[in-house]
């Protein structure tokens, strides 16, 4: 006995396989019943671009159709099929938008910048580690770079560093833990926000020039902490360094690769702006790259208050050990609510209305006289 395929189709109550009779096309009502089971199954991941677009664009059609033939009192049967399937669409389109409007447009603003340019953060991180290795390599292949690596904002002269490198005493005086004075670290600690903070205004301002001073901005500080580092890593005295640094430096390298990332978001708009012209790009990238500056200063403010208040002071590596380890997990825990709340603010489709808007408003300018 043959198969006849309308029966199979008939049989099977997946909406999807509405799609594969081959004897007709589908109506818009049961396109819309297929996409909208595909989409109710897996949420938004389970559709393509297109395949969203033209849900939402269905919605709208059988909307319209279903106020017609409310005001021409057509079938009963139909218009109630129809509203149900309109009530459906509708709650998936449109319910999930409503928490993200209650939260500020400001918050709004700052998940989708920080969310918005995690691919320029991890290559603002990569650029960080590998100017690290290199420094660090180049060090320990060579001592004398030290000499050209090593930062003068240190305080050390060629003979000092020269100690330093080759003296376990001269490294353990200069990772000493001694109490020093509140005003003395209030002091230290505004010059270093300062600094910092200068530094990260560097970064992310020059990202205009093609993105290239950031890039060698933030590979110099790879170096500079990975010279450094390989001073100290050598001897019994590894532990002591990482506690002297770890504390202070989760905060502030996280801030600088922050300022990194928004002058590598300016760059990327001045050197490959699409369809775009520059102006409009760097428009489009500026109110995001800002964020990531302003997101930044907080962090900046922490590292000095650390650097001043904890590194410059008699703490032993055990508090120091648990304020390190607490800045790692503030910042994650940070990362995953933004990235939580953006996951969140990604079901609604505002976006999605004005783009069917846009298409819309093109083709009937198309068929105008």
């Amino acid at each position: 006995m043959r198969h006849d395929p309308s029966e199979a189709s008939s049989s099977n109550p997946d909406p999807r396989h509405l799609e594969t009779t081959p004897d007709r096309a589908e109506t818009p009502s049961e396109e819309l019943v297929r996409l909208l089971a595909i989409a109710e199954g897996h949420r938004l991941r389970a559709l393509a671009f297109d395949d969203l677009r033209r849900l939402a664009r269905l919605y709208r059609g059988e909307s319209a159709r279903l106020a017609r033939l409310r005001d021409r009192g057509g079938d009963r049967d139909e218009i109630g099929h129809l509203n149900s399937l309109c009530v459906r669409a509708h709650g998936f389109l449109y319910e999930a938008r409503r928490p993200s409007r209650d939260r500020p447009a400001a918050w709004r603003a700052f998940v989708h910048a920080l969310s918005g340019t995690q691919s320029v953060q991890v290559v603002a991180w990569t650029i960080l580690l590998i100017g690290g290795v290199v420094g660090y390599s180049l060090v320990v292949l060579d001592p004398a770079a030290l000499y050209a690596l090593m930062p003068s904002s240190l305080g050390y002269d060629t003979a000092q560093i020269d100690t330093l490198y080759r003296s376990p005493e001269a490294r353990a005086l200069f990772l000493a833990r001694d109490s020093t004075a509140v005003a003395e670290n209030a002091i230290f600690g505004s010059y270093l926000f300062a600094n910092n903070t200068r530094v990260g205004i560097l970064a992310f301002a020059t990202g205009l020039f093609f993105g290239l001073p950031t890039v060698l901005l933030q590979f110099y500080n790879g170096i500079m902490i990975g010279s450094i580092s390989a001073i100290f890593m050598r001897d019994d005295l590894a532990i002591t360094y990482l506690t002297w640094i770890l504390p202070h430096g989760i905060p502030e390298l996280t801030a600088i690769t922050l300022c990194s990332a928004a002058g590598l978001s300016l760059g990327r708009a001045v050197a490959a702006p699409g369809r775009l012209t520059r102006a409009q790009a760097l428009r489009g990238a500026g109110p995001e790259a800002l964020v990531l500056f302003l997101a930044s200063v907080p962090l900046f403010f922490v590292a000095a208050w650390i650097e001043s208040f904890i590194r410059e002071s008699a703490l032993e590596t055990a508090p120091r050990v648990a304020v390190a380890v607490l800045g790692i997990v503030v910042l994650f825990a940070f990362a995953f609510l933004i990235r939580r709340h953006d996951d969140r603010d990604s079901n609604h489709i505002d976006w999605l209305d004005d783009l069917i808007r846009i298409e819309d408003d093109a083709k009937a300018d198309q068929a105008a006289p």
